[in-house]
């Protein structure tokens, strides 16, 4: 069982849902995130809870790149080695191409893949180091096409990470004395802080616990990818992927 996670973004929606979860199974936590009040809340609240687990709050804007590998050394020292990193934090902004929205889409190009590469960077150097360790890549469904409006930019972002996660994969690929994984998941509609007041997808949305306690048993599971929860998001995949862009258009 790998003791210790840090998790980005951990300061609210998925990353505080997954920290709840993985709290419950004993794990041990580095939780990183610039709102580090509400980290610090979780943190006494995890520890009331669980008073076996270790939680250390680490502040970070993952857009200071230097940092992002602090916080990875940070948290080894205090943990005695970081088994887990899970790369989660990131940005819903952004606007239609070419209607004067160039600097939230910039923004979110910034959070979402630029921050997400230093993120793996710093973790993957600190598991090749250790010869142990797995690396967790939070894309979306919205990954699986080009999006429309104000979802293109996040959309290219998340496929932009699928790859970096795979690409990751493939390198580990025939290297022995590496126990090493990494793990891509693909979100549907999970309730969060990021997507409130979002009214087309309550259809297919699930609360956060429940988006969270799915996303956790894959994650334990170590698998490659998983479209999360399964149903009904791994058959629509395909549906995604394949179909017609006016198809999709009507979906998303």
């Amino acid at each position: 069982m790998r003791k210790t996670t840090l998790i980005t973004g951990a300061s609210s929606g998925l990353g505080d849902g997954m920290a709840r979860v993985l709290a419950e199974s004993g794990h041990h936590l580095a939780l990183a995130a610039r709102r580090t009040e509400r980290l610090e809340a979780l943190r006494d609240e995890l520890l009331a809870a669980h008073p076996g687990i270790e939680v250390s709050v680490h502040p970070l804007d993952v857009n200071d790149h230097q940092r992002v590998f602090a916080v990875v050394k940070e948290a080894a020292e205090v943990h005695g080695g970081v088994d887990r990193v899970i790369v989660n934090a990131g940005l819903g902004k952004g606007g239609r191409i070419g209607t004067g929205k160039f600097h939230a889409n910039l923004q979110t190009a910034e959070t979402n893949f630029i921050a997400a590469l230093a993120q793996c960077e710093a973790a993957m150097e600190h598991f090749y180091e250790r010869k142990t360790g797995h690396l967790v890549v939070i894309s979306s469904m919205s990954a699986m096409r080009g999006m429309p409006s104000s979802m293109t930019t996040y959309a290219a972002t998340k496929a932009g990470v699928a790859h970096l996660a795979e690409g990751i994969r493939m390198d580990l690929i025939g290297r022995k004395g590496l126990d090493i994984k990494v793990t891509t998941l693909y979100p549907g509609y999970i309730a969060s802080e990021m997507n409130e007041g979002v009214e087309q997808e309550a259809k297919l949305m699930v609360d956060t616990e429940t988006g969270s306690r799915a996303l956790v048993a894959k994650i334990e599971a170590e698998v490659a990818e998983a479209h999360v929860p399964t149903w009904p998001w791994m058959p629509l995949s395909h549906v995604m992927k394949h179909a017609p862009l006016g198809v999709v258009k009507r979906l998303v």
